[in-house]
C-alpha cells in the first residue's frame, strides 16, 4: 500500500522556475523532431494538439507502412516509418511518443532510450508501478527526459481546484466526490485485458485517480470496490487468470487531513444530463460543485462565485505538451514528475488490490501477475 514519506513528497514538488534575472536572452525554440509510435486514436488526438506547436516536426511510425504513411499525409507530418525500429534509428527524431497498447510501453520506451531519444509515454504508462524504477534508471543512464502523458494533471479544472482548496475558502475539506460514469464500449486492444493491463479502471480510471491525488490533499490509502458483477471476487486479475475485467468501480480515498474521497468510475452507466456529471468538494466553511470535466466550478460559502477554469485547453493537452517540450529543450524536470506518475499507478494498484488473499501463509495483493 502506498504511504507517502517526507522524501517522496519532496521529490514530487515541482521545480522552481528561474528568475528573470537568470534567464538568457529570448530566442526561437529549438525545433524538436517527434516520432509518434503507433497510429491509433490517441495518436490522432495528440496530432491535433501538436499541430499548434510549429516548432515540432511530427513523424509517424507503424508496423503497417501504409497506415503510417496515411497518418503522415493526413496530419501533415514530416515523414513516416514502416517500423518502430526505423523511427528509433532516424537522426531527425529527437523524441518518441509511445502510443501503443500498455503491454508494449516498457520495452518500447527502453528501446527509445537506448537509441538516445527522449521518451514520452501514454497512460497508463506501465503495467506495474515497479516498472518506473527500470524506466527512470534507463532515462538517467541515457541522459534523456522521461515523461508520462497524464493530461488530467494539467487540466485547468485541476489547477482551479488546487487553488480553491489552498485559499482556505472551503475551510478544512471533509469530502471529495467525483463522478466519472459514462457509457464506453471497449474495442480492439482495450477489450483484451492482457494487452490493456486490466479493465475500465486501469485503462481509463488512472486519469481520475491522478486528479484526486493532486488536489493539494495528500492521499494516505485507497480501497476499491467492484460493482455489478455478482459472484465474482472484487478484483480477479482479468485475462491472465481467467477473471473478468471490471466495468464499474468505487474507489475510496483517505487523505492525510482526515478527508474522505469517493470516485465513481464506470464504462457502463450513462452519464446524466447528456454527459454532464456533477462532482463536489465539501469543507467546514464552504463547498464547491463542479462539472467533472471542468466546464464550471460553483463555489458556495463566504465568497460564492462561479468559476470558468478554461475552455481553450479544457482537457489540458496543450499545457501538458508545452511542459514536455520545455523539459526536453531545457533538460529539466517536468511539473508532472515520474515520481508522481509512479505514485498514481501505485494508488491504482492499491485500489485494484484491496482484496488481500492468503497463499501458503503469505499475504499478497490480488493485483499481481
Amino acid at each position: 500500500m502506498y504511504r507517502p514519506t517526507a522524501s517522496a513528497l519532496a521529490a514530487t514538488a515541482p521545480t522552481q522556475a528561474r528568475s528573470s534575472a537568470d534567464a538568457s536572452p529570448a530566442r526561437a525554440p529549438r525545433r524538436v523532431g517527434l516520432a509518434l509510435i503507433g497510429c491509433g486514436q490517441v495518436t490522432a488526438t495528440h496530432s491535433r494538439t501538436l499541430r499548434r506547436f510549429p516548432d515540432v516536426e511530427r513523424f509517424y511510425a507503424s508496423r503497417e507502412a501504409g497506415r503510417a504513411r496515411s497518418f503522415a499525409d493526413y496530419h501533415r507530418g514530416g515523414g513516416w516509418f514502416g517500423s518502430y525500429e526505423d523511427a528509433f534509428a532516424d537522426p531527425r527524431v529527437d523524441a518518441v511518443l509511445i502510443a501503443t497498447p500498455p503491454d508494449s510501453h516498457l520495452p518500447l520506451a527502453l528501446e527509445g532510450l537506448r537509441a538516445g531519444k527522449h521518451v514520452l509515454v501514454e497512460k497508463p504508462a506501465f503495467l506495474r508501478s515497479d516498472d518506473f524504477d527500470v524506466f527512470e534508471l534507463a532515462a538517467r543512464a541515457a541522459n534523456r527526459v522521461g515523461f508520462v502523458l497524464e493530461n488530467y494533471f494539467y487540466k485547468p479544472l485541476a489547477a482551479s481546484l488546487r487553488a480553491l482548496i489552498a485559499s482556505g475558502d472551503l475551510g478544512d475539506v471533509r469530502f471529495v466526490h467525483v463522478d466519472a460514469t459514462k457509457r464506453q464500449r471497449a474495442r480492439g486492444w482495450r477489450a483484451d485485458p492482457a494487452r490493456a493491463g486490466g479493465g475500465a479502471l486501469f485503462e481509463g480510471g488512472i486519469h481520475w485517480v491522478s486528479l484526486m491525488a493532486h488536489l493539494g490533499l495528500t492521499p494516505l490509502r485507497v480501497e476499491g470496490y467492484r460493482a455489478g458483477d455478482v459472484g465474482l471476487e472484487p478484483f480477479d486479475r482479468p485475462g491472465r487468470d481467467g477473471g473478468t475485467p471490471e466495468r464499474s468501480t468505487t474507489v475510496v480515498f483517505r487523505y492525510a487531513n482526515g478527508a474522505v474521497g469517493t470516485l465513481l468510475h464506470s464504462w457502463e452507466v450513462p452519464a446524466p444530463l447528456r454527459g454532464l456529471r456533477i462532482s463536489h468538494i465539501r469543507g467546514t466553511r464552504g463547498s464547491a460543485a463542479f462539472e467533472s470535466n471542468g466546464l464550471f466550478v460553483a463555489v458556495g460559502g463566504r465568497r460564492p462565485r462561479i468559476l470558468s477554469p478554461g475552455l481553450r485547453d479544457l482537457l489540458g493537452y496543450r499545457a501538458m505538451f508545452a511542459d514536455a517540450l520545455g523539459s526536453i529543450r531545457a533538460r529539466r524536470r517536468p511539473r508532472y514528475t515520474l515520481a508522481m506518475a509512479r505514485r498514481d499507478l501505485r494508488l491504482l494498484e492499491d485500489a485494484c488490490g484491496s482484496r488481500v488473499i492468503r497463499d501458503a501463509g503469505a499475504e499478497r495483493l490480488a493485483w499481481t501477475y
